[in-house]
C-alpha cells in the first residue's frame, strides 16, 4: 500500500472492535508502521495488541497532544456516533480525510458531527473482513479529491475487495446486500445443515458438509469465468436430483422473491436508520 502515514501524521483508528481489529491488522499487513497509527479504543489495548499492532499507540479518549491525523476511520457502532464524533473535532485538520463505516449514517450527519468538515467518505464494510474476504462498498463527499479517493480505497482493501458507488442512495442497497448478506448466508448454512440431518445425516457431519459447500461454491463463483447462472445450469443434470430442489428453490414462491423481500427489509431499516439520526 502506497499510503504515506507517519508519528506526526498518523491514520487514527477510532473504535478497535471486530471491524476496527480486521482494519488494523490489514493496514500492518499491508505496509503502514505501526508507530504511524494511532487507535482510540475506551475498552483497552487487548484488541490492538490481539491484532498485532502492540506497537500502535492506544489512547482511551481522543489525545491531545496536537498532532493532526492524515485519515481518521470512525469504526464504531451507528448507535454511538452521534457521541463519539463530536469529541473528535479537535483531531480533524482541514486536510484531514474522515471515513466512517457507521451503518445508515449519511454523509450529511457526519457533516454535521463533524462541525461541517467537507473531507468525508462513507463506507460499507462486511464481516468477512475479518478473514481478508470483505467486500467494502464508499461513497464520497464531491470535495473529496481523486487523490484522497485512492486512498480511502487503500485502506479499506486492505481487508477485501474495495467499490465505489457516486451515488449515496446506493449505500441502502449496499447495507442490505453485501453488509448484512453475511448472516444470510450464515442462516443459509444452518438450515442446509438442519435438513442434513433431518435426512438422517449425523449432525455433525451435515454441518461440515454445509459449510464446505458454500465455501467451495463461493470460491467457484469467484474464480470461475462463468457467471452464477452457467455455474448453476452446469451442475444440474436433466430430470436429476439437482433439477428436483431447483424446482422448489426456483417456484413463485422460492427463494428469489424470499431474497427480494429480505434485502427490502434491510434497505428500508437502513433508510429509517439514516432518518434517525
Amino acid at each position: 500500500m502506497s499510503v504515506e502515514f507517519t508519528p506526526d501524521r498518523p491514520m487514527l483508528l477510532a473504535g478497535c472492535g471486530n471491524m476496527g481489529a480486521a482494519l488494523l491488522q490489514g493496514w500492518i499487513a499491508s505496509g503502514i508502521p505501526a508507530n504511524a497509527i494511532r487507535v482510540i479504543e475506551p475498552s483497552g489495548a487487548d484488541r490492538a495488541v490481539a491484532a498485532g499492532a502492540d506497537a500502535v499507540q492506544v489512547f482511551s479518549a481522543a489525545p491531545t497532544d496536537g498532532i493532526i491525523p492524515g485519515a481518521i476511520v470512525l469504526a464504531v457502532k451507528p448507535q454511538i456516533i452521534g457521541s463519539v464524533t463530536p469529541a473528535l473535532r479537535g483531531l480533524i485538520g482541514p486536510d484531514t480525510l474522515v471515513i466512517s463505516i457507521a451503518a445508515g449514517t449519511t454523509l450529511r450527519t457526519l457533516s454535521s458531527l463533524t462541525g461541517g468538515h467537507a473531507r468525508l467518505i462513507r463506507a460499507m464494510p462486511n464481516t468477512p473482513a475479518a478473514v481478508g474476504r470483505g467486500a467494502t462498498v464508499m461513497v464520497a463527499r464531491p470535495e473529496v479529491s481523486a487523490e484522497e479517493r485512492s486512498l480511502a480505497r487503500s485502506l479499506l482493501s486492505a481487508v477485501g475487495s474495495a467499490y465505489e458507488v457516486e451515488d449515496e442512495a446506493h449505500m441502502d442497497a449496499v447495507t442490505a446486500l453485501s453488509g448484512s448478506g453475511p448472516a444470510y448466508v450464515f442462516y443459509m448454512i444452518e438450515c442446509l445443515a438442519r435438513a442434513g440431518a433431518e435426512l438422517g445425516l449425523p449432525a455433525a457431519l451435515a454441518l461440515d458438509l454445509a459449510r464446505d459447500t458454500v465455501a467451495g461454491a463461493g470460491e467457484l463463483a469467484q474464480r470461475s469465468q462463468e457467471g452464477p447462472s452457467t455455474l448453476r445450469v452446469q451442475v444440474t443434470s436433466p430430470n436429476g436430483t439437482t433439477a428436483a430442489g431447483l424446482g422448489v428453490l426456483m417456484s413463485e414462491q422460492g427463494l428469489a422473491p424470499l431474497i427480494h423481500a429480505t434485502l427490502t427489509a434491510a434497505a428500508d431499516r437502513s433508510r429509517e436508520l439514516g432518518q434517525d439520526k
